[in-house]
């Protein structure tokens, strides 16, 4: 296997496969920040430290497997170029920040891009592991696998009374980040959602995103996580993440629903029109896309598309971003050129599957 798997290819191969409640949950994400005992947090290290590290995750740990995890492939980020670093965030493989930190930072990467284990971000080691769906208990459980996996080559920073130490005072403790992305248009298009967001922080959770802190929820794509893990079990964080996504997955569909009920018609306009942009589109903007693939996706879910399947559209949502674009066409281009590129890539997937179904 190599990196470039990760550059070239759009979806990652555990997104093609069906969980629980997929047609509102995309994935489920479990992080565990964990640091080496006795070493300065890469915030503060020096670099003879942080090479340390890398030099000891490399050696222990590159091209091992574990479970159903392959061949972890160690990819330090000073070997990239800019764009292919944003192309792994644009995959969630690695964060903004990791991006940033070119010299001593990298990630291990299994075949199946199910795991990622980032080495050098805000702590020594942030390990991170996607599930298919609404999967919660059975991500925990196997990112517990994982850590003691780890932490039978790695001494922790630990304290008997405040648990796992790390560089962010919200991951002490625990060290978990437990997080559900989530698509949720009809209670976007009913503005229910934005009186929900200021209750669901009131619970100690956080809503974001699709590319986490700082980012748009662009699509109608939020991730909905923990905010903090001191004083926390595990079990508890996991129990009230799972309780409060339980309930927006029982209001997202109420709304789907209603809206149906009463504006059924309306609705199957606005998504064949939304198909009908990115069929037939020649130039096309990141935002109105991930509107329409948006759409698309609920026509998919209710029922008024029946031709297309839901991996194409979560290819879509990587393929049309920035980087990847850029990295498809293996060249610079220019806002306006990659609007055209956009267009013409939607096009190209639309047809493609449209001739697997003849």
């Amino acid at each position: 296997m190599s990196s470039e798997q990760f550059m070239n290819e759009a979806i990652s191969p555990w997104l093609k496969e069906n969980g629980p409640d997929s047609d509102i949950v995309m994935s489920t994400r479990i992080r565990l920040a964990r640091n080496f005992e006795q070493s300065p947090f890469p915030l503060i290290a020096d670099e003879e430290t942080l090479e340390g590290v890398l030099y000891f995750m490399e050696k222990e740990f590159s091209h091992r497997s574990y479970l159903q995890y392959k061949d972890l492939e160690f990819v330090r980020m000073s070997e990239l170029n800019s764009l292919e670093k944003q192309v792994l965030v644009e995959k969630h493989l690695i964060s903004p920040h990791l991006a940033d930190k070119s010299r001593y930072g990298a990630a291990l990467i299994s075949q199946n891009e199910q795991v990622s284990i980032m080495v050098n971000e805000e702590d020594h080691i942030r390990a991170q592991l996607y599930f298919p769906g609404f999967q919660l208990e059975e991500a925990l459980d196997q990112a517990f696998q994982i850590d003691d996996w780890l932490e039978e080559k790695i001494n922790y920073a630990f304290n008997e009374d405040r648990g796992y130490l790390t560089c962010c005072p919200t991951n002490v403790g625990t060290g978990l980040r437990a997080s559900v992305m989530m698509h949720l248009p009809a209670l976007a298009l009913t503005r229910k959602i934005n009186r929900m967001i200021p209750a669901i922080n009131q619970l100690g959770l956080v809503v974001r995103g699709i590319y986490g802190e700082g980012s748009e929820a662009l699509g109608n794509i939020f991730q909905i996580s923990n905010q903090v893990t001191l004083g926390r079990a595990e079990e508890d964080i996991i129990e009230d993440l799972k309780g409060v996504v339980e309930k927006l997955i029982e209001h997202e569909r109420y709304a789907r629903r209603l809206i149906m009920e009463q504006s059924g018609i309306e609705l199957e306009d606005r998504v064949f029109r939304s198909y009908g942009i990115l069929q037939h589109s020649r130039i096309i903007e990141s935002k109105e896309t991930a509107k329409c693939l948006s759409d698309v996706q609920l026509g998919i879910d209710l029922g008024f598309i029946t031709n297309i399947s839901k991996s194409i559209l979560n290819e879509l949502v990587v393929l049309t971003q920035p980087a990847f674009l850029q990295q498809y066409a293996k060249k610079t281009l220019t806002p306006n050129e990659r609007d055209i590129f956009r267009a013409s890539l939607i096009r190209e997937r639309f047809s493609l599957e449209e001739k697997e179904e003849d």
